[in-house]
């Protein structure tokens, strides 16, 4: 226990210390980006300085990773420097056993990220978004071009031309009906598509229908007509950042992508990122273990180095399978984790060759 104490009582102070530091590099990146911005658009300063307060929490799960992997990479090399761990080697007590209540706390620490992201990091970040777009005028239009949506569960295709999201209308609407089987059953050709209650009311529409005689042209039957009730909400320019929203709405977007045919790859790299993210934490511990005690001298400077070194690898990988993901190279589960695994793997060959 006393060994546990004198571990926490190095290690705390320098996480709480590198966490404000990389916090506060990372809010004053997120300025200095917009502050143009800010001045062209004579932002107030009071203004500015909720936009920064609201980005605080994202800037802290953005910086705890690299403040663990500080402090616990600086601790370890300190206690090397100073030849504290000598004395810990020669009592019979192994490296991994020393470093066992840290890698207890970082997985605790990791599951406690996960609720604070999703509980106070998504709509705090959310609210800097929308009041940073609202005061720089770059509010988003809700009107579509070249749509297309699946509809009453495969059975119908919509396609159209434009989405007029304040007159709820659609535009040179082309729909595509389909019986149970996906076979072809008819083909509407419509001028407009007007919202009325609870169901699309088509104008100019004309039914095309494939039967033994022939091509059978005729005015949009009632059974088809029936149909027609896919929200306007589906049919707007609403593509959600996963990153601002809660895992739930994140996961209703998803089905949404999915049952409208809409491509949701991204989308789903960038959910199954919310629960890799993380458990960087218990990964970075491993990390800063087998990286600690690899000099004695400079030891600031050698374990801020490897820090953010391993920080920058990780996150340009992470990136790469991102983009993978997107692309369908990959799915989209080893898109988020892939980069998770593969730094478990090399924290594992690092500690086998640490010093003990």
């Amino acid at each position: 226990m006393t060994l546990v104490l004198y571990l926490f009582k190095k290690f705390i102070p320098l996480f709480i210390g590198a966490l404000a530091f990389f916090a506060l590099v990372l809010g004053l990146v997120d300025l200095l980006m917009n502050l143009w911005s800010y001045i062209s658009n004579q932002v107030p300063m009071g203004t500015v300085a909720k936009i920064e307060l609201l980005y605080l929490p994202k800037t802290v799960w953005y910086a705890t990773p690299l403040a663990v992997l500080f402090a616990v990479s600086y601790s370890l090399s300190d206690f090397y420097a100073n030849n504290e761990l000598v004395a810990v080697f020669a009592s019979g007590v192994p490296l991994i056993n020393f470093t066992l209540p840290l890698l207890i706390f970082s997985f605790l620490m990791s599951i406690g990220l996960f609720f604070f992201e999703d509980a106070l990091v998504v709509p705090t970040y959310a609210q800097k978004t929308e009041l940073q777009t609202s005061v720089l005028n770059k509010e988003k239009s809700l009107n579509n071009d070249k749509i297309v949506v699946l509809g009453e569960g495969g059975r119908l295709i919509y396609k159209a031309d434009f989405y007029d999201d304040d007159a709820q209308r659609l535009f040179a609407l082309y729909l595509v009906v389909r019986n149970e089987d996906k076979s072809l059953k008819a083909v509407i050709r419509a001028d407009s598509a007007l919202w009325r209650e609870d169901r699309w009311v088509l104008s100019g529409a004309t039914q095309y229908t494939v039967k033994d005689e022939g091509m059978v042209i005729q005015p949009p039957s009632r059974d088809i007509t029936a149909l027609l009730t896919e929200p306007p909400e589906t049919f707007r320019n609403n593509t959600i950042s996963v990153e601002t929203v809660s895992a739930s709405e994140a996961r209703e977007y998803i089905e949404h992508l999915q049952r409208t045919g809409l491509p949701s790859g991204e989308a789903r790299s960038e959910y199954y990122k919310k629960f890799a993210f993380p458990f960087i934490l218990f990964i970075v511990v491993f990390l800063s273990v087998g990286l600690s005690g690899k000099t004695r001298k400079n030891v600031l400077l050698t374990s801020l180095a490897s820090c953010i070194s391993a920080a920058v690898l990780f996150y340009v990988s992470q990136m790469i399978t991102m983009l993978l993901a997107k692309f369908e190279y990959i799915s989209p589960f080893m898109g988020a984790w892939f980069p998770v695994f593969l730094f478990v793997a090399i924290s594992i060959v690092l500690l086998r060759f640490a010093r003990t």
